[in-house]
């Protein structure tokens, strides 16, 4: 029987350093018994157009996905006050695959915390920042297996939790 595998989701492929971290995650996967799949685990066909790699990291992504046991997100916030918006992609298809997702993050009681509102619960745009007491976007906070408050613990986690469920 092989080790789970693990899909590695999350912005971390737009670090200077990001070979380096997925190698990093990968070994750190190893030590717990699980496989860790990294997107630059994927060859690229060099000299392709700019639009004809986006679709073929795309399409390589997302067998991955498929082909994965489950899902470790990085959550954290980037370019902004929300997680990435490719990681959001790719939690909603593990979802809709039935694959559990482990989502990691910078603890926060709930997205009022995270983001600036009025007394009346509207940010500076006018919209109502939900308050569920969720640290993140009900369709994610709902949906996935659980949390952690960095990569490490939610390796771990996630180990100790795919065990516990005979995944």
């Amino acid at each position: 029987m092989h080790a789970p595998r693990i899909y590695l989701a999350g912005f971390d492929v737009f670090r200077q350093d990001a070979i380096e971290h997925g190698n990093y995650l990968k070994a750190y996967c190893a030590a717990h018994g699980l496989e860790g799949m990294y997107p630059f685990d994927n060859d690229v066909t060099p000299g392709l157009s700019p639009h004809d790699t986006a679709h073929l990291i795309c399409t390589m992504n997302i067998d991955m996905i498929r082909r994965s046991t489950a899902v470790l997100a990085n959550l954290n916030v980037f370019r902004g006050l929300e997680p990435d918006s490719g990681t959001a992609f790719e939690v909603g298809m593990a979802v809709a695959l039935n694959k559990p997702v482990w989502a990691y993050f910078e603890p926060v009681a709930s997205l009022r915390e995270l983001v600036p509102h009025d007394e009346n619960g509207f940010d500076s745009q006018g919209f109502v920042v939900e308050d569920f007491g969720l640290p993140r976007n009900l369709m994610m906070a709902c949906t996935w297996a659980g949390s952690s408050p960095n990569v490490e613990r939610g390796i771990e986690a996630l180990a100790r939790y795919l065990a516990l469920t005979g995944r």
